[in-house]
């Protein structure tokens, strides 16, 4: 994009607008009855292993490490099929694709995650919510060292971060400060956890679901100059 906005509407993906604690948790029961649940578990272990490594979450690639430690564990199969096929529409927080549009109203809302290359691409596509923004979406390995980038491809003289991880509302605000207003969901585990929640300041907003920001003024959260 080339032309300058005059706010640009920013929001995470993963208990943000999806229920991704609900996802994780229905892959658990698959796997649990696929392949028992000490192995189940085992596949856990590696999925936060993994994550820890590349710091964000990376559910095929904890299959593939899976596989290498099993590789004649032919369920493996049917649990990458079920991560690929996941009816990701259903579990959208309620009135997440309302609060996309009306957040477009004033600006252009832009998906900006974490992720793998394939998965979280995938999650968008099949959620609706790349087609709720008409494909303005953003993915990088770490999102709050790409905002250089993110102000290249949408320019703007403010923005609206909306996310449910106060880490990332925190690293925003020390780099961009005025030009953005940090918006905190209260959903998925990590915003009710208090040793993290204790480390980072206070986002400008806080609400207890995504839907709640139908009943904010937009323009209201939209900082000034």
């Amino acid at each position: 994009m080339s032309s300058t906005h005059d706010v640009v509407f920013l929001f995470d993906v993963d208990n943000t607008l999806l229920d991704n604690d609900r996802v994780t948790a229905d892959l658990r029961r698959f796997l649990d009855r696929e392949v028992g649940v000490d192995r189940s578990a085992e596949y856990f272990e590696i999925f936060e292993t993994l994550r820890a490594e590349l710091g964000y979450a990376d559910y095929l690639g904890a299959l593939q490490r899976y596989r290498e430690r099993h590789p004649h564990q032919s369920h493996l199969l049917r649990a990458s099929s079920f991560l690929i096929d996941y009816p990701f529409a259903n579990r959208l927080f309620p009135q997440s694709l309302d609060v996309l549009e009306r957040a477009r109203e004033h600006g252009p809302a832009v998906i900006l995650s974490d992720g793998d290359a394939v998965f979280q691409q995938r999650k968008i596509e099949r959620s609706g919510l790349m087609e709720a923004v008409s494909g303005h979406v953003l993915i990088y390995i770490h999102k709050e060292q790409e905002l250089d980038d993110v102000r290249r491809r949408y320019p703007a003289r403010r923005y609206v971060l909306v996310d449910d991880k106060v880490r990332i509302l925190a690293a925003v605000k020390d780099v961009w400060g005025e030009l953005v207003t940090t918006v905190f969901p209260k959903q998925g585990h990590y915003a009710h956890d208090p040793a993290i929640l204790s480390r980072y300041p206070a986002a400008d907003v806080s609400v207890d679901r995504i839907g709640e920001l139908l009943e904010v003024d937009l323009e209201a959260l939209v900082p000034d100059g």
